[in-house]
């Protein structure tokens, strides 16, 4: 029989360099999460099995009216889910907790993944994994469904992620390596740091807010980011140069009128050719002075750019903005390359887009599927009732708050 011993606080060392190296690993269980969201209260648990750390997780906590508060387990918790003993142990000793907090119930959506599959895959083969739902209500949770819709649960049931290739480049699908070439031809130079770029790129993130009617994060919020992850985050930033286009695509057109002046009547091949590629040259130019005149300066700027956090094996692009009018450029995707090719340099072997809609077939996840990723589908979420007769109440409360939590 186990000896099992359940912690309310680990250290951080040891509570990272577990839940870091375990297959169930997630940023929003490192142990530094709990700074990010300061806004809740947190507690960093763990069970030992025989002296052994064998299971922790971030437990968030909501302070709600009226004394009570509710529990919250981001992407955890980290443990062996075919050990029914100790999964059992474990919500049985945080239920205890929970009454010490008046937590109405507990709710957790462990990073069990149940499918990996492309999204264009319309049978969603699945791993066998969703067979652990009977194991973790039998040890008292309540399966919240395998809910499609992004609005429906905290965190997304389904994300795009790229696997470490051999070649990034070569494993981008034939578009995405033809927009990047384009981009290089406008020479887009991607630069990368973090709190020198703040305020470039909280001003990208404030565009797309715009542009999308949605509501994301601030400059303090991406400050606290990057000062919490240090050097495993980063901020990159497409610059784009209007004034160094325009000249090229000036010149450009010098070059082709040259041509065809020099040109002898009788090749008229040569001169429908030649007065194509003067009319390619002439939108060109009219297109980058509708920019610089919207813009109101020919100088060089940032277009586009993410923000970046590695954890454990995994890095996951978090935020990510863009400057609309230079939509022509696509900047995203030299962009995203460069960021794929900073978290695998740094050991990572899975980079993360974020989550997307489970019809898969919204524009998010077309545009990430221009990067080749694989959709990870999640088992969901699971609600622990701490006082029995108050959850379904405490339920109807939490689906009119949802929102609130997710942005909290």
């Amino acid at each position: 029989m186990s000896h099992f011993e359940f912690k309310t606080e680990i250290p951080q060392a040891e509570f990272d360099a577990f839940a870091s190296s375990h297959a169930l690993s997630n940023l929003l269980q490192s142990y530094n999460w709990s700074k990010i969201k300061s806004n809740w209260g947190s507690m960093h648990t763990g069970v030992y099995q025989d002296g052994k750390l064998v299971g922790t997780a971030l437990v968030l906590i909501k302070q709600l009216p009226m004394g009570f508060s509710m529990f919250y387990i981001p992407r955890g918790p980290i443990m062996d889910y075919t050990n029914s003993e100790l999964v059992s142990f474990y919500f049985s000793a945080l239920k205890k907790e929970g009454r010490r907090h008046h937590a109405l119930f507990i709710k957790m959506d462990p990073a069990i993944e149940i499918g990996k599959y492309p999204s264009s895959d319309q049978d969603r083969p699945r791993n066998g994994n969703e067979k652990l739902v009977s194991s973790i209500e039998a040890a008292g949770a309540i399966h919240q469904g395998f809910v499609l819709d992004l609005s429906q649960a905290i965190q997304a049931r389904f994300a795009s992620i790229l696997d470490k290739p051999e070649d990034i480049l070569q494993a981008m699908p034939k578009k995405t390596r033809k927009l990047i070439k384009e981009a290089e031809k406008r020479h887009l130079e991607i630069i990368s740091g973090r709190d020198e770029l703040l305020d470039d790129f909280a001003a990208l993130v404030e565009m797309t807010e715009s542009r999308k009617h949605v509501s994301l994060r601030n400059r303090d919020y991406f400050a606290h980011l990057i000062d919490t992850y240090k050097d495993d985050s980063i901020i990159m930033l497409a610059m784009c140069d209007p004034g160094r286009i325009l000249a090229e695509c000036q010149q450009k057109l010098a070059d082709l009128e040259s041509q065809i002046a020099a040109l002898p009547e009788n090749q008229k091949k040569k001169r429908f050719t030649l007065e194509e590629q003067k009319a390619s040259a002439q939108k060109d130019i009219h297109n980058i002075e509708e920019i610089i005149n919207t813009v109101g300066s020919d100088r060089p700027r940032p277009i586009a750019g993410v923000l970046t956090v590695k954890y454990g094996r995994s890095c996951e692009m978090l935020y990510a903005g863009m400057d609309d009018r230079f939509r022509r450029f696509m900047p995203q995707y030299k962009t995203y390359v460069e960021n794929f090719a900073w978290a695998f340099e740094k050991g990572c072997e899975e980079f993360s887009m974020g989550g997307v809609e489970g019809s898969l077939d919204d524009g998010l996840t077309h545009f990430k599927d221009n990067f080749a990723p694989m959709i990870h589908e999640y088992i969901g979420e699971f609600d622990l009732p701490v006082y029995g007769l108050l959850y379904k109440p405490a339920k109807v409360l939490y689906e009119k708050k949802r929102s609130q939590l997710k942005e909290a």
